[in-house]
C-alpha cells in the first residue's frame, strides 16, 4: 500500500506513535476508509509494547472537518440498515479510543468540526494550537450530533454541552479550554514541538500504571460511589502485582536506604 492510498499515516518516534489523518485536500474529513485505517492504526500502536502514548493529528491546515460530502450523500441515500451500519463504524472508533491501554492525545490545529470535534473530544487529552476552532454544526443541516453527545457531556457541564450542541457555533481554542474541552493551548509556531514534549512525558512513566488508571477512570463513570471505591480497590490490588510497581517500590526503598 502506498502513501497515495493511506489516509492515515503511522509513525513511531521513541515511545510515541503519531497517527496523521491524511486527507488534507478534504480537510481530513471522515469517510469509511479513514475510520477503518484509524482503528487499525490504534490497534497496532496499542499492541506495540514500546509505545507509551498515541498522538492523533491532521495533515495540512485542519484537524478534521467531520463527514465528507460522499459520506453525507451516503446518509441521505442509505437505508435504515445501511445508516445503522455507518453509525456503528464511528461508534466502534470512539469506543476503541477509550479501550486502548495508552493515552490517546488529539493534537488539533485548525478546525475540528462535527465528527472531527467528536473525534478530538473522544481522545483522552486534547492539545490545541492557538488557531484551532471547535464546533458541532450538525443542527444547521437538520442533523443531530448524537454519539458525540455522550462524549461531550463527560467533558463539559450540561449547560455548556447544550450550548455547543444546539447553537451550531464554532469556538476558539481559548474558549474551548475554558469550557473544559481542551487541556492545553500552545502557540501556533511552537505547536509541534510542544505537543511532542507533552506526549514525551509519558515515555518516562509506567505503561501498566497509566493503562490501569485510564481503565479505572472510565469504568467509574457509571458507578455509584461504593461500587467506584470497590473498583478502585480491585485495581489497587492488580497494580501491586505488576512488574512496574514492584520494580518501582524496590527502587524507592533502595534510594531511601542509600540516603540513610
Amino acid at each position: 500500500m502506498t502513501n497515495k492510498t493511506l489516509v492515515v499515516l503511522y509513525a513511531v518516534e521513541g515511545a510515541i506513535a503519531t497517527l496523521t489523518l491524511n486527507r488534507p485536500e478534504k480537510r481530513n474529513a471522515l469517510n469509511d476508509a479513514l475510520i477503518q485505517q484509524l482503528k487499525a492504526s490504534l490497534r497496532k500502536a496499542n499492541d506495540d509494547a514500546s509505545v507509551n502514548a498515541i498522538i492523533i493529528t491532521g495533515a495540512g491546515k485542519d484537524f478534521c472537518s467531520g463527514a465528507d460530502l460522499s459520506a453525507l450523500q451516503k446518509i441521505a441515500d442509505g437505508s435504515v440498515a445501511e445508516n445503522a451500519e455507518d453509525a456503528r463504524l464511528l461508534l466502534e472508533l470512539f469506543t476503541l479510543i477509550r479501550s486502548v491501554t495508552v493515552p490517546v492525545i488529539a493534537a488539533v490545529r485548525g478546525r475540528a468540526l462535527a465528527g472531527g470535534c467528536g473525534l478530538a473530544s473522544a481522545c483522552d487529552l486534547v492539545l490545541a494550537s492557538a488557531n484551532a476552532r471547535f464546533g458541532y454544526p450538525e443542527v444547521k443541516i437538520g442533523f443531530v450530533p448524537a454519539m458525540v453527545t455522550a462524549i461531550l457531556r463527560r467533558n463539559v457541564s450540561e449547560k455548556r454541552a447544550f450550548e455547543l450542541l444546539t447553537r451550531g457555533l464554532e469556538i476558539d481554542a481559548q474558549t474551548a479550554q475554558e469550557f473544559g474541552l481542551v487541556n492545553q493551548v500552545f502557540a501556533d509556531e511552537n505547536f509541534d514541538a510542544e505537543v511532542r514534549a507533552y506526549a514525551g512525558q509519558f515515555e518516562k512513566l509506567s505503561r501498566s500504571a497509566i493503562g490501569l488508571t485510564k481503565a479505572l477512570l472510565y469504568q467509574v463513570d457509571g458507578l455509584a460511589f461504593p461500587e467506584a471505591l470497590a473498583a478502585g480497590a480491585d485495581t489497587n490490588v492488580i497494580a501491586r502485582f505488576t512488574d512496574d510497581c514492584r520494580k518501582g517500590i524496590d527502587r524507592f526503598l533502595e534510594k531511601k536506604s542509600n540516603a540513610r
